[in-house]
C-alpha cells in the first residue's frame, strides 16, 4: 500500500510505542497505583527482573507475529510460523503469561501425541479451546497485548476483514468472546489512526452484533469516565482494554501529539497491577495516531528485548508491515546502505562553533567516524541499517525528519527539532564526541545545531544560527524550521 509520510510515520510508531508502553510498565508489574504525577521511567526490575528499557512477553509476542505476516501475508502458514516462533520463546522466556503457557505446553503436547515435531496453528486453537472448555473463562488479556501487527498488514483490506482475523489470531489461546471482540475493536482503531490520524476506539462497533456493540460501548464509556487505577482486575482483557483507553481519555485534554503520548502511557503505568500490559496496549495505539516522531528518544534509545532487536527494528517492521503484508523487500529502511550518490555537497565537516565536540555535516562525514573519535551520531536523515559503524547503537540517535516548509510533511516539527537537539545534549553531557549531520548540513543540521547553540552559549537560537553560519555559510534552514527557531 502507497503511504503518504504521515502515514507511514504512523505505521513506524505502532510496534515501537508499543513496546516503549511495554518497558516502561515492567518495573512497575503487579504494584499498587502509584499517586499522580509519580516518576515513571524504564527502570526495569519488577517481579520478573527485566533489564532497563527491556520489553516483556507482550512485545515479544508481537513481533512472531509482525515477521510472519510480513513474510506470507495474512495466511494459515503464517499462523504456523507465529505458534511456532512463540513455541521457542517461551521455552527461555522471562515470563509468560499462565492461560498463554498452558496453551503452549498443550499443543506441544498434542503436536508429540500425534508423532510431529513442529506445532501448528490448529495445535494452539484445540489447546486454547480445551482450556476454556475446561476452566469456563479464557478471557486474560495476553492476545490483546500482542494484536497490533495485524492491524498494519489489513491496512489496504476491508475493517471486517480485520475484525475477523482478529478473533481468529485471538482464538489461538484466548477463544472467549470478549477477548476476540476487544481485539477487533483495537485492531480496526489502530488501522483508522494510522490511515487518518484519528484517535477512536469506537470505530469497530458497528461491525459487532448489536447486542454485543452496546455491550462494548457501555465499557467504553465506563473506561472515559475513570482512571486506570479504577480497573483493579486489568489481567482482564476487558479491564484492560478499558485501562488503556481510560489512559487515552483521561489525558487527552489540553494535550496532543508527543505531549499526550507521554502523559497517556505514564497515566497507564500509575494505574497499576498489570502495568505493561495495559500500557503496551495504549502504546499500539498511541502510536498509531502520533508516530515514531513522537516517541521520546530518552525511550527509544535502549528499547530492546527478544529476539535481540531494538527500536529501529520494530519501525522497520512497522514500515514494512503498513507497506503491504506478505511482500519483505531490500528497499529502505532494510537496506544496508541508502544510496545518497546524486546528491553533491555531502562532504561538508565543521566543528560546531560553540563546542568543538560537535561535528556539523554531511552524510559523507559518516565515513569519518573513527578517524575523528566520534563515538556518538545524531541523524536526521534515512539511513541504511550498516551506514554507522563502530558506534553502539545506544549512541545512534535517529529522527525522522523531512527537509519540508510544508506542514504535512513533519507530524511533529517543533518536537522533533528539539529532541534531536537534546539528543546531542545529552551526548555531550556523557563525555562523548558527536557527529549532527543530515545529507548536505544546509537545512535540518544547522536547526538542529542552533537549537543546541542556543542552550550551549545561552542565546536565543537565532543568534546562535548565525554563529552556525559563520562556519557552515550554505545554512538556510526551510521556512517551517526557521518558525521553529523563533519561537513560533
Amino acid at each position: 500500500m502507497n503511504l503518504n509520510s504521515a502515514q507511514n510515520d504512523r505505521a513506524a510508531g505502532v510496534l515501537v510505542t508499543l513496546a516503549a508502553g511495554d518497558a516502561l510498565g515492567a518495573g512497575y508489574e503487579f504494584g499498587d497505583p502509584l499517586p499522580d504525577g509519580a516518576e515513571v521511567t524504564m527502570k526495569g526490575g519488577g517481579p520478573f527482573g527485566f533489564d532497563p528499557a527491556e520489553w516483556t512477553d507482550d512485545t515479544s509476542m508481537a513481533i512472531p507475529i509482525a515477521e510472519a505476516l510480513l513474510d506470507a501475508g495474512p495466511t494459515p502458514e503464517a499462523l504456523d510460523a507465529v505458534v511456532r516462533a512463540w513455541t521457542v520463546w517461551a521455552a527461555e522466556a522471562k515470563d509468560v503469561g499462565s492461560q498463554t503457557s498452558n496453551v503452549i505446553h498443550a499443543a506441544k503436547q498434542r503436536s508429540a501425541d500425534d508423532g510431529r515435531s513442529k506445532v501448528t496453528a490448529d495445535d494452539f486453537a484445540h489447546a486454547a479451546q480445551a482450556f476454556h472448555d475446561r476452566t469456563g473463562r479464557s478471557g486474560g488479556n495476553g492476545s490483546l497485548m500482542r494484536t497490533a501487527p495485524l492491524a498494519l498488514a489489513h491496512l489496504d483490506r476491508e475493517p471486517a476483514d480485520l475484525m475477523t482475523a482478529a478473533g481468529e489470531l485471538s482464538a489461538l489461546t484466548h477463544v472467549e468472546d470478549d477477548a476476540r471482540e476487544a481485539c477487533g475493536l483495537w485492531c480496526v482503531a489502530i488501522r483508522d489512526a494510522v490511515l487518518t490520524g484519528q484517535l477512536e476506539i469506537r470505530t469497530g462497533l458497528p461491525l459487532l452484533p448489536p447486542d454485543r456493540a452496546a455491550v462494548w460501548r457501555e465499557r467504553i464509556e465506563t473506561a472515559e469516565a475513570a482512571r486506570p487505577r479504577d480497573f483493579s482486575r486489568n489481567g482482564w482483557v476487558v479491564e484492560a482494554l478499558q485501562g488503556a483507553w481510560s489512559a487515552i481519555a483521561s489525558t487527552r485534554a489540553g494535550s496532543n501529539g508527543p505531549d499526550h503520548l507521554r502523559a497517556a502511557l505514564e497515566e497507564a503505568v500509575r494505574g497499576g497491577r498489570d502495568t505493561d500490559t495495559v500500557a503496551a496496549i495504549a502504546g499500539s495505539l498511541l502510536g498509531a495516531a502520533y508516530g515514531f516522531s513522537a516517541v521520546p528518544f530518552e525511550w527509544r534509545r535502549h528499547l530492546h528485548g527478544w529476539p535481540g532487536l531494538r527500536a529501529r527494528d520494530l519501525m522497520t517492521l512497522g514500515v514494512e508491515l503498513a507497506g503491504g503484508a506478505g511482500r519483505r523487500t531490500d528497499a529502505w529502511p532494510r537496506t544496508p546502505h541508502f544510496d545518497y550518490s546524486g546528491w553533491s555537497r555531502t562532504d561538508v565537516l565543521v566543528r560546531h562553533p560553540d563546542d568543538d565536540s560537535v561535528w556539523l555535516g554531511g552524510v559523507s562525514a559518516l565515513g569519518r567516524t573513527a578517524e575523528l573519535g566520534i563515538d556518538a551520531v545524531v541523524s536526521l536523515c534515512r539511513l541504511g541499517t550498516e551506514a554507522v559503524s563502530g558506534i553502539a547503537a545506544a549512541d545512534q540517535a535517529t529522527f525522522w525528519l523531512v527537509d519540508s516548509a510544508s506542514p504535512e510533511s513533519n507530524a511533529h516539527t517543533a518536537f522533533v527539532l528539539r529532541e534531536a537537539a537534546a539528543a546531542v545534549e545529552r551526548f555531550r553531557a556523557e563525555g562523548k564526541t558527536v557527529l549532527l549531520h543530515c545529507v548536505r548540513a544546509e537545512s535540518r543540521t544547522p536547526t538542529v545545531a542552533a537549537l543546541y547553540g542556543a542552550q550551549a552559549a545561552g542565546i536565543t537560537p537565532l543568534e546562535a544560527l548565525e554563529r552556525v553560519r559563520s562556519v557552515l555559510p550554505n545554512a538556510h534552514p526551510n521556512p517551517a524550521f526557521r518558525e521553529v527557531l523563533a519561537g513560533k
